[in-house]
């Protein structure tokens, strides 16, 4: 609680999923001031947006801190059909932020990176010597590459600038709130859609993508989001650091537990 009572903290993505838990956490550990960006209002791609996001935010006082969870997100079908803007849209709206930050004088940058990173045949659980050992799954790798230059450049701008910036990698999120838009979903609440749906419709079977056989390992979004305000707080360094649960469950056994519950 001390050590947030003074802050002034940026939350890109504030009013997201995540974004969501983080701020009401910032709250209630009594933060001076968390600022939470609209896309209408401040558009990340564009630099000029992001640094006029800068300076309204330190006609107040100066920023303590930027928490940058805002990204382009979608699930197995976006990110095939749309590559491309999964790639420049979360490039663009990352690098240039901590650029403009370092420059405006923010004392720290937390930058929210993806498991999509790692490569397609990283031993599991995935362990962050692993990063850079192979290339990532075909199906998200323009995502989870354009956030990893995030880690690059988090690590350069501390050897060249002394800048504090840290990099943390949450594993598939889910809880409240999360998108259950049947495009755009990842796994559970995509499962979870499909299970009401067919009850309500009175299906008796569902459809889920591959044979089953993958392992995902998942975090609770509350956890996700006290990990990332720990992190914020305590630690200063620039190697990655995984936010996860240690426990892996298979497609298969996930589908037919999440079958289960919903009845």
């Amino acid at each position: 609680m001390q050590f947030w009572r003074d802050k002034r903290v940026i939350v890109t993505g504030g009013a997201g999923f995540l974004g969501g838990v983080v701020v009401r956490k910032l709250h209630a550990r009594g933060a001076a001031a968390v600022i939470v960006p609209r896309q209408e209002e401040y558009d990340l791609t564009q630099i000029e947006a992001v640094r006029r996001l800068l300076a309204d935010s330190a006609q107040r006082g100066p920023v303590d801190m930027v928490i940058h969870l805002a990204a382009k997100v979608g699930g197995i079908g976006a990110n095939r059909a749309r590559p491309a803007e999964f790639f420049y849209d979360n490039l663009m709206m990352s690098v240039p932020l901590l650029h403009e930050s370092w420059r405006a004088g923010v004392a720290k940058f937390v930058a929210i990176g993806t498991i999509c990173a790692y490569p397609k045949f990283a031993p599991i659980p995935f362990r962050e010597e692993s990063l850079w050992d192979g290339y990532p799954e075909e199906t998200n790798a323009p995502y989870g590459l354009a956030k990893k230059m995030l880690l690059v450049q988090s690590q350069t701008y501390r050897e060249q600038y002394g800048y504090n910036s840290i990099f943390l990698l949450p594993v598939n999120l889910y809880g409240p709130g999360d998108n259950f838009d049947p495009e755009t979903s990842h796994v559970i609440p995509a499962l979870i859609r499909k299970c009401v749906e067919a009850q309500a419709h009175g299906a008796s079977e569902i459809v889920a993508w591959g044979d089953g056989s993958p392992t995902r390992e998942f975090l609770y979004v509350d956890d996700a989001a006290e990990g990332i305000l720990l992190a914020a707080e305590r630690y200063n360094a620039s190697d990655p650091v995984n936010l996860g649960s240690s426990f892996e469950i298979s497609i298969k056994e996930l589908t037919e537990t999440i079958a289960q519950v919903t009845g």
